[in-house]
């Protein structure tokens, strides 16, 4: 196990209306954005072709059987920074060698992988979050950094001191979710960073590519048991500071609650944000119902950010009702978008935003700063688990670059208009509604 150079940090919960965001610019090693999300399912290739219309993304790399790889396939799909893995493993027999063994192994992308590990990773999770990838400066110094400060080593340990391909580590996050640590050397190696993964071409050639406006992974929310045990750990491996936070009591549901905080780096564009459920409502806390179909800790959702969240949406639903995509969770009620110009400003959106966002089903909140805008999937596949949160957020424009830049450039701070803080109770009210559909005791 390995030695804390300190004591753990000790956060304790405060509530929305007592929080104060303050960065103190404490990340224990370089921690730069999201690079990757991997997925661990049952069929890699019909997983990663539902999301592809899904969520309008493209095939861009792959390792199977046709790369050399006989133990798992594995399909890459992007949009813009937003990337995507699908891993599923292979049936095959028992290798009868050490030489079958090793060279299974010399053509695999993560020479830690085990097809027994991933089939009990999926039998007792179903579809779900096995890796959210981060880059690094060194993902060998992020990995020693993080053990030195109490985080659990994540590689499988075949017994022969296999390690991860060069430039990737692994930590635990929580439950049996990673977080895998990618060197920024590696990040231009290929379509994807690890080795032996192969380019997909277009198909068919010269065909426009499958995109929906989807930017990149804004933030990645886990569920666990212990909320301030698991950001305590989280924090304390990777330095990453409070950004924000909310209670039962903020949330303000009728039937159910959690509890929840947000972490950050740095920069705040890697922001993870953890809940664990409350009790005594009417209704067992949704994160509860979470926790036991996905049978203990694990990530609940992505929140993919796009510039337009009209025509994303648009795109989305046209490909919903069994046609290949997600289902989107129902519109808020009529009282809702009667009051919401008054909640969040007249001057929040345009008069034609006002109306779209109503007629798409979506949800608005705003903060000190900016405007989100935002609606959920129902959950993505057949356990109440995993689902996708769309969002634009608005404002927050600041300059970069610093007084040696020769061009300065506008970008938009991180967590612009929150987390939805104002939306909590329609969102819970929707997804206790369609848990009754699902008679979850």
């Amino acid at each position: 196990m390995a030695e804390n150079s300190e004591p753990p940090k000790r956060h304790k919960l405060v509530g929305a209306k007592n929080f104060q965001r303050h960065n103190p610019n404490s990340d224990r090693f370089p921690l730069h954005r999201f690079h990757h999300v991997e997925f661990w399912c049952h069929d890699a290739i019909t997983t990663a072709s539902r999301f592809a219309v899904a969520l309008g993304m493209q095939v861009v790399a792959k390792s199977d059987m046709t790369t050399g790889n006989s133990v798992y396939a594995s399909y890459v799909l992007r949009s813009n920074d937003l990337v995507f893995v699908f891993s599923a493993p292979y049936g095959g027999g028992e290798e009868q060698t050490a030489e079958d063994i090793d060279k299974r192994r010399a053509n695999m992308p993560h020479s830690c992988y085990d097809g027994e590990n991933m089939t009990r990773f999926i039998t007792k999770h179903g579809l779900a979050v096995k890796a959210v990838g981060v880059v690094v400066d060194d993902a060998e110094e992020a990995h020693r950094a993080s053990l030195k400060h109490g985080a659990r080593n994540a590689a499988y340990d075949a017994g022969d001191g296999t390690k991860p391909a060069e430039g990737i580590s692994e930590v635990e996050l929580y439950g049996d979710v990673v977080m895998r640590f990618v060197s920024e050397s590696v990040v231009s190696r290929g379509p994807f960073c690890l080795p032996r993964y192969e380019p997909v071409p277009i198909e068919p050639a010269g065909s426009e590519p499958l995109c929906y406006g989807l930017r990149r992974l804004d933030h990645a929310v886990g569920n666990v048991h212990d909320l301030l045990e698991t950001v305590d750990y989280i924090s304390n491996f990777t330095g990453m500071h409070e950004f924000a936070e909310f209670t039962a009591e903020d949330v303000g549901t009728v039937d159910s609650g959690l509890n929840s905080m947000v972490l950050a780096n740095n920069s705040e564009y890697v922001l993870l944000p953890v809940n664990e459920p409350t009790f005594g409502t009417k209704r067992k806390s949704q994160i509860q119902t979470y926790l036991e179909q996905n049978k203990g800790p694990g990530l609940q959702h992505l929140a993919l950010k796009t510039d337009n969240i009209f025509d994303t949406v648009r795109k989305m639903r046209a490909h919903g009702g069994f046609r290949g995509g997600f289902e989107f969770q129902k519109p808020a009620s009529e009282g809702y978008y009667r009051e919401l110009p008054k909640r969040v400003g007249a001057n929040a959106l345009s008069p034609e935003q006002f109306k779209e966002v109503e007629e798409l089903g979506l949800l608005v909140d705003k903060d000190d700063q900016g405007v989100l805008i935002q609606v959920f999937t129902k959950p993505v596949g057949d356990r109440p688990t995993v689902f996708i949160e769309i969002i634009q957020r608005i404002g927050c424009m600041r300059e970069v670059g610093g007084e040696e830049a020769k061009e300065k450039k506008m970008e938009q701070a991180a967590g612009c208009g929150g987390f939805g803080k104002g939306n909590f109770s329609e969102l819970f009210k929707s997804i206790e509604n369609f848990e009754r559909t699902l008679k979850v005791p």
